[in-house]
Formats: C-alpha cells, structure tokens, sequence
C-alpha cells in the first residue's frame, strides 16, 4: 500500500484525535477520582492539611449530632474503625435521613481549632452500608462504608 499525501493526511489526523480523546479521557478520570481519609488518616497529617480542602468519610457517632435550626449549624462527630473522632459543622439543613450510626462523607476544611468545617454533606442508605470488612465491631452492627460504595447513584448529595 502506497502512502500518498491525503492517506498521510488523514492517518496523522486520526492520531491526533485520538490523543487528543485519550487525554481527555485520562484526564477527566483522573481529576474526578475523589477518595476520602478517615479520622486516624486525618489526625495523623496534622497541621499539614489545615486549611485544605478533603474529604472526610466515617460513621456519625451515636448521640453526637446537635443542630442548631437558629444559625442553621450541624454539629456532630465522624468516627472510624479504630474509633478515632473529628467533630464537624456544617451549616445549612440537614438531609432528612441524617442520624448516628449512618455513613457520611464530608467535604470541607481542617481548621487549627480542630474542628472540620463542612460545605457538602454526602450521606448513604443504611441498607446499602458495606464496608470496613477488616473489623467485626463494624461488621457486626451491618455498619460501614467504603471507597467504592460513594461512588453509587444511591447515595444522597447535599450541597449546603
């Protein structure tokens, strides 16, 4: 098969295209890929990621949650396999379902005071808990979440 200046022409431009798509592509997964730490994880960086923008996943601690329907404020504490806590805020209402013992993930910030300021508020369907499969404490009680699991359409975003 001879190469003439259009074959030529037309190969170099599928390349192209199809660079360009791969890029786009790997790109786009790669920015959207969001993971979340733990308490442990986040009180282990400290100081490092104060004022930084992370996400947070856990379990709402029984009996912490207090809201505030005057300043709109939610309070309460995420806890983790290795029952290690950070107390959160978030402001705005909270979704219908949120109660202790339900997985969350946060997103927000780490503050110096810590506390962990949040500004999205994600929740999942007690039926569908699933994770921490490492721990019988969590897995005993059907309580859990895990990376994978908030990537599911039957998890409730709100953005607060």
């Amino acid at each position: 098969m001879k190469w003439n200046g259009r074959k030529t022409g037309i190969a170099i431009g599928s390349g192209v295209v199809l660079l360009i798509f791969a890029y786009l592509v790997w790109g786009g997964i790669g920015n959207n890929l969001v993971y979340f730490l733990t308490p442990t994880e986040l009180l282990a960086k400290g100081s490092t990621v104060y004022g930084t923008s992370v996400r947070l996943g856990g379990i709402v601690e029984e009996g912490s949650i207090r809201w505030d329907a005057d300043r709109r404020e939610l309070r309460f504490r995420l806890e983790d396999e290795s029952a290690k806590t950070v107390e959160v805020i978030s402001t705005g209402v909270p979704p219908q379902m949120f109660n202790g013992g339900i997985g969350a993930v946060v997103e927000g910030v780490w503050t110096a005071e810590g506390v962990f300021r949040c500004h999205n508020l994600m929740v999942n369907y007690p039926i569908h808990d699933c994770c921490f499969r490492n721990s019988s404490r969590w897995n005993s009680g059907g309580l859990g979440l895990g990376i994978g699991a908030f990537y599911s359409l039957e998890y409730l975003t709100i953005r607060l």
